[in-house]
């Protein structure tokens, strides 16, 4: 099986967990940003523990390899201020829009739109961003563990720990 096969079905299965989950409501999107519904934070942060623990273990049997990307606190601070002020004013993130409109919610077809326009924008600004954004603040490639000096299955039992109290204070609060 293929890449792009692989990459198939795990989008699918990751949308259909999107919507088994109600994240992809605008409700829950608005709730997330006013700190009043953390559904999404929650399904967010399992995902992300989970995923750590599969491509890590992957990559200590030898079966994976992946190469990160450097750590460029341009890129990452203005991407992730885009990002926010996109799902701010569209009520949705691009994987939740995406999910709304498999839903039949059609009101998301022009921030799609949108989304479709800026990735082109971004293309042609690309040169532009790598010459002058990405310099900045370039750590080169480089890992939480890696920062800290340990192994990485410190920072994901960490993560995951953290993760646990989170989702506690969370449903104490009925969050």
């Amino acid at each position: 099986m293929t890449t792009l096969a692989f990459g198939l079905i795990t989008g699918i299965l990751f949308g259909a967990l999107l919507q088994q989950a109600e994240v992809l409501r605008y409700e829950k999107q608005v709730g997330a940003m006013r700190l009043m519904d953390m559904t999404i934070v929650k399904f967010m942060l399992t995902t992300i523990v989970v995923g750590s623990i599969g491509i890590f273990l992957l990559k200590d049997l030898g079966l994976v390899s992946f190469d990160p990307r450097p750590l460029s606190l341009g890129l990452q601070i203005i991407g992730g201020l885009l990002f926010g002020v996109g799902w701010a004013l569209i009520g949705y993130c691009p994987g939740t829009s995406l999910g709304a409109l498999a839903e039949g919610r059609y009101h998301v077809i022009w921030p799609i739109l949108g989304m479709l326009i800026g990735g082109l924008v971004f293309a042609f600004l690309y040169p532009m961003v790598q010459e002058h954004i990405q310099p900045m603040g370039n750590y080169g490639p480089i890992s939480v563990a890696d920062m800290l000096g340990v192994n990485h299955w410190f920072v994901i039992l960490a993560l995951a720990v953290g993760a646990g109290f989170l989702f506690r204070f969370f449903e104490k609060h009925n969050l």
